[in-house]
């Protein structure tokens, strides 16, 4: 069966090719770094012999936050240690852009195709000592090749959802030989911990979801921003997906029949839909600005479109009531949810749909903290951000700190587990 992949990888790269260039045309790959994913005279290993090298592998946002908590750890404990981090989405690349500046020790390159040519001369090039691969990254070329080479593989905050066994149900066999290749997996739920089960990975560890371990961050608005927003009472729908901005637009006019200095702050999953939410919004003759980074606030606007990557904890630390989105949308029941921990750790009541299967766990636990609550229709989530700016809730601290110590703890043990792997 690994064959049959293989031959079917050489097959379609020349398919994967045209498509990442195309791509690069409309600004959804890098145009100058995408040939990272796709020539090895593009990997550019900047090794260091000296030191020892672990390799992360992180497709998106989500995903990068959760290790760099484990990276700073990793390296804080051991000095002779170097970071490799990979990904696979443009955003996620500026992100660390952002986060890494002024870290020489960590550097970041495009996941290239799963091809196994490619994989052989990346593994060359970078010489791991360890390869951590994060959540539901599971690429056979790389899986086998590692193990070829008997480099330590682990698989953190592993996501294995009913939908992704089924497909790996289709190729049983194969399946359990893929996942094999792990030294060790971390499931990031009960779920995912029933579903290697059944995959039959040999080594297994169940400690928690590593998202709960990144730290808060208090990042703060520029002044003069902060200054415009005083006049309002406001509130922020962030990791918004197509189909739910209408259901925002809707609760803006709501609330704005009570209060009409309401300002809502739209932080899209995906920043370049802002021009698409900024028509939809002045459909309904509503004063919109899409807020660029450096931006100035316009006094008169209603609603605000962030365009830019790495800014929610700014809203998250002003606002305190946050709808989270990818959670409306009944068609895409199956993949539901976005990551409202961050939000839970900044001290904000959690507003979400009814679909959240990817962090079902989460976000019970989060209900339980009271922290969460689940709303159906425009007026309900009108009356509850009506009722929080009559009577404005303090921030509960103590819950807050519950979450912390748990991510904490469950740094910690996955901190110790990576040591004990690293040659």
């Amino acid at each position: 069966m690994l064959q049959v992949y293989r031959y079917l990888t050489y097959f379609i790269f020349p398919l994967l090719v045209i498509l990442i260039y195309f791509r690069s045309f409309f600004n959804k790959e890098d145009k100058f770094r995408f040939k990272e994913k796709i020539f090895s005279s593009n990997f550019k290993a900047n090794r260091e012999n000296s030191k020892k090298l672990i390799w992360f592998h992180a497709a998106s946002i989500g995903e990068c936050l959760s290790i760099l908590p484990l990276v700073n750890e990793l390296g804080k404990n051991n000095k002779s240690l170097q970071f490799l981090i990979t990904t696979v989405t443009l955003s996620s690349s500026k992100l660390l852009e952002k986060k890494l500046s002024n870290n020489t020790n960590i550097s970041h390159r495009f996941f290239p195709l799963d091809l196994e040519r490619l994989s052989e001369k990346f593994l060359k090039a970078w010489k791991p000592d360890l390869v951590c691969f994060v959540d539901s990254e599971i690429w056979p070329n790389f899986l086998f090749k590692i193990k070829e080479k008997k480099i330590p593989l682990l698989l953190l905050n592993a996501r294995i959802t009913k939908k992704s066994l089924n497909r790996w149900t289709i190729v049983l066999s194969f399946a359990k030989k893929v996942f094999n290749n792990f030294d060790l997996c971390l499931p990031a739920s009960n779920e995912s911990k029933n579903n290697l089960k059944y995959l039959e990975v040999k080594n297994f560890k169940h400690i928690g979801n590593l998202k709960y371990s990144v730290e808060s961050t208090y990042d703060k608005l520029a002044d003069s921003n902060k200054k415009v927003l005083d006049n309002y009472n406001t509130w922020c729908a962030a990791s918004t997906h197509n189909g739910e901005e209408h259901f925002i637009l809707k609760t803006h006019l709501e609330i704005k029949k009570k209060y009409s200095n309401i300002l809502t702050i739209i932080i899209p999953r995906h920043v370049d839909r802002a021009v698409y939410i900024k028509n939809l919004s002045d459909k309904f003759n509503l004063k919109t600005q899409i807020l660029n980074e450096n931006d100035l606030i316009n006094s008169s606007a209603e609603i605000l479109i962030i365009n830019s990557f790495g800014v929610m904890p700014k809203y998250f630390n002003y606002c305190k009531n946050i709808f989270i989105g990818k959670s409306l949308i009944k068609e895409k029941q199956n993949v539901s949810g976005q990551n409202p921990i961050e939000a839970a750790k900044s001290g904000c009541k959690i507003f979400h749909g009814p679909y959240v299967y990817n962090f079902q766990e989460v976000y019970e636990l989060l209900r339980k903290y009271d922290l969460a609550e689940e709303i159906t229709k425009e007026q309900m989530l009108a009356e509850k951000i009506i009722e929080s700016f009559k009577n404005p809730k303090k921030i509960n601290y103590q819950q807050v700190d519950q979450l912390n110590r748990y991510g904490k703890k469950i740094l910690e043990e996955t901190t110790i587990l990576i040591e004990r792997h690293l040659k």
